[in-house]
């Protein structure tokens, strides 16, 4: 029988401020689905957990088994204020992890890949922490990408309806329990980036989920549009989700050692590898819109080239030197997500390819502080510098060769994944785009 949970007692006091509970849950693509329950039921939902037909839900299952159960995680819980309730009352709310009706861990639910790969991680000894940074865009409404300001990075002089929109965010934000640790307009007009602290990675894809349902809520509340799509206007910056992360072993940062010129344990430069090995089979993952490619190209700081270095932005992993020596501080970042993934597919991926690196004792080569974006190709070949791919069909090609991702993710991910991008690719490979009616009708 199954053991009926403990419920702690701050979660007791908070759930005693609220009527109304949402729970909620990630779809294949990252997308946020939810349920609302009553006050008056939601102790039977925490013992039993609550059922729900997974047949509308993309990539979960088909029509003729699609009973399934979410089962609220007690250590997600968080209330939401008023201003993102929509009945102008706080709300309660639950990640869900999703299981079948004989209790089993359901195959198609990204938060369990997640927990799946960071049991492994723990099985070795390792606590994988991250440190998401979040760009979006502000503009006047989805359908009118026209930015609100002419600011560029870091700009001291950002003010108008983006800034204050931005400081809603980050309060509310931190009325829910996510911790900001800085927020700034980014280089391309009407951009901005939310920074939140480093957390345990189930943790934090758990808040990137929030964080993006919230910065889109808010906005709306402004009268304007957020978007996390990777290149919303051509010829500026796209939106990244650089991704700082290490390993723990207990209270030590397993990355960190005095003995190594750049202060990087072995274990840390093997994880390396194991990223720059890895990452065109995970690009789908980090990557998976269409429009995601038309970001990762030359000449906007988002990485193209398997690479990486202490200084160098052009490379797909970076050393950020900010507190060099201290090892708490110790960390390396992945400058190729962008915020349109699903953040448990994503860290799982990460966490995979770093894993694969340390068990099978990969070896970093030497690090590249040159501007890639400006080397010629022969120079890139003789270094040995590969490509992530180019499209989502290159990427999609890639994948469903990969025997890593079909361990990392599961068959039952992967294919519905796969599925879900191949459809996508063909709906944007047929379309008549506005560059061709522009450039191409007057001449033919």
């Amino acid at each position: 029988m199954k053991k009926t949970p403990t419920i702690p007692q701050w979660v007791q006091t908070e759930m005693k401020r609220v009527t109304h509970h949402r729970l909620v849950f990630s779809d294949v693509v990252g997308s946020l689905k939810d349920m609302n329950i009553t006050g008056s039921e939601i102790a039977e939902v925490l013992e039993l957990g609550q059922g729900f037909d997974g047949s509308s839900v993309e990539g979960f299952v088909r029509l003729e088994e699609s009973d399934l159960m979410a089962h609220p995680r007690l250590k997600s819980f968080r209330v939401l204020p008023d201003n993102l309730s929509g009945n102008g009352q706080p709300v309660g709310i639950f990640f869900c992890d999703i299981r079948t009706p004989e209790g089993r861990p359901f195959a198609g639910d990204p938060r369990q890949c997640l927990k799946r790969v960071l049991r492994r991680a723990k099985r070795l000894g390792y606590t994988f922490y991250v440190g998401p940074e979040l760009e979006f865009f502000l503009f006047p409404d989805k359908t009118n990408p026209q930015p609100l300001d002419r600011e560029g990075y870091f700009d001291a002089t950002a003010e108008g309806a983006g800034a204050s929109v931005i400081l809603d965010i980050v309060d509310t934000l931190e009325k829910i329990g996510i911790q900001v640790e800085c927020s700034h307009h980014e280089v391309a007009p009407s951009q901005f980036e939310i920074d939140v602290k480093y957390q345990e990675a189930l943790t934090a894809a758990d808040q990137v989920m929030l964080i993006r349902w919230v910065v889109k809520r808010i906005a709306q509340a402004h009268g304007l549009y957020a978007t996390f799509l990777p290149k919303p206007i051509f010829g500026r910056n796209g939106s990244g989700m650089h991704t700082h992360m290490s390993l723990f072993q207990g209270n030590k940062n397993a990355f960190f050692s005095r003995q190594h010129r750049t202060n990087l344990s072995k274990i840390a430069r093997q994880f390396m590898a194991g990223l720059l090995t890895y990452a065109p089979q995970f690009t789908l993952v980090t990557n998976q819109l269409v429009n995601s490619y038309k970001r990762i190209v030359p000449g906007y700081e988002a990485p193209c080239y398997l690479s990486w270095g202490q200084r160098n932005r052009s490379s797909l992993i970076r050393v950020p030197r900010y507190r060099a020596g201290r090892e708490k501080a110790t960390r390396i970042e992945l400058r190729s997500p962008d915020p349109s993934c699903n953040p448990y597919l994503a860290f799982a991926v990460m966490l995979a390819a770093g894993l694969q690196g340390i068990e099978q004792q990969l070896r970093l080569p030497k690090p590249v502080e040159e501007n890639i974006f400006n080397m010629p190709e022969a120079i890139r070949r003789k270094l040995n510098i590969g490509t992530l791919p180019g499209s989502l069909q290159e990427a999609v090609a890639i994948a469903e060769r990969s025997a890593f991702l079909r361990e990392t993710l599961g068959n039952h991910i992967l294919t519905a994944l796969l599925n879900n991008k191949r459809k996508e690719w063909e709906d944007y490979r047929t379309r008549v785009s506005g560059w061709e009616i522009e450039h191409l009708m007057s001449r033919y």
